[in-house]
């Protein structure tokens, strides 16, 4: 039986929209965090640049995705989405250690900041995220790669944020401290937030079950059948984060004729995608020695 593997297609131009406005905030913050002296700015570039660099690999795993499937890639090139998100996801994490590590060095070895230039490249920052975020809200739920790249846009927001908040506290009152200490706040922010992320892609890419999923569940709905005697070799596993597969033996209780086995298979194959969202399913049907394979998308 053929198959066709469908993609949740995201606006590619709204993608290379959000990395052309990255780009200029990371230099213009770039150079603006080496003139005034801010970490926090200086933070928010580096930032800036793992979100460009996140929504380039969102931009190409979602280019390669849609290829289509062929003999020597049965399943097409799905799985190119994950693996930018878990690589996205990955990059966060070890920038936000790294800004941690910095922000304590300048807690031990503070020094004077041009305020004026943290503040309005804040809210430079603030408005180009603002528009992006903007941008990938609607696609933001489509897969976990473009959620990974919207993660990325809305903590850079918040980023930019806090500079501007840092800025005040430096240009009013004169309190450089400010800097470093809400390094590490967006620092913390960005880890906590990352972590769920990377733990769902690696249970993809390990082929776990899918974690919001319970597999004695599905068992026992599918015992419910009375031409089942019991269920062995259970696999189930997410292709994607959003296309779940299910393969499994059954033992029936009936020696019975091959169409009769096709009727029990649509039967289960319609429950399985009703009730557990599962959008692939194989099944080996057994009756002692023999068997017959069946599958269905």
């Amino acid at each position: 039986m053929a198959h066709k593997h469908k993609s949740d297609g995201v606006s590619l131009p709204k993608l290379l929209f959000t990395i052309f406005l990255n780009i200029l905030i990371t230099i213009a913050q770039l150079i603006g965090g080496i003139v005034s002296g801010s970490l926090a700015l200086i933070s928010d570039a580096i930032h800036n640049f793992s979100d460009s660099v996140s929504v380039i690999l969102a931009y190409f795993a979602q280019v390669l995705s849609q290829k289509p499937v062929t003999r020597k890639s049965t399943f097409g090139y799905k799985r190119a989405e994950i693996l930018a998100a878990f690589i996205n996801a990955l990059a966060l994490i070890g920038i936000s250690v790294f800004l941690v590590f910095e922000a304590v060095d300048r807690f031990q070895n503070p020094m004077e900041i041009d305020a004026r230039w943290m503040f309005w490249l804040g809210v430079l920052g603030l408005f180009a995220n603002g528009i992006s975020v903007l941008v990938l809200e609607r696609e933001k739920n489509k897969n976990l790669n473009i959620k990974a790249a919207y993660l990325h846009l809305m903590g850079d927001a918040l980023t930019s944020l806090a500079v501007i908040l840092g800025a005040v506290l430096i240009w009013v009152f004169k309190i450089y401290w400010a800097d470093p200490l809400i390094t590490i706040l967006i620092s913390i922010y960005l880890f906590i937030h990352t972590i769920k992320l990377l733990k769902e892609s690696v249970t993809i890419l390990m082929q776990m079950a899918p974690i919001d999923l319970e597999v004695s569940d599905i068992e026992n709905r599918m015992m419910q059948n009375q031409s089942i005697k019991n269920i062995h070799h259970i696999h189930v596993w997410n292709l994607t984060d959003k296309l779940i597969h299910f393969e499994c033996h059954i033992e029936l209780k009936d020696d019975i004729r091959v169409s009769e086995t096709n009727e029990i298979f649509e039967s289960i194959n319609k429950v399985l995608n009703d009730e557990f969202d599962i959008g692939h399913l194989t099944i080996q049907f057994e009756y002692r020695s023999g068997h017959i394979n069946l599958c269905a998308e």
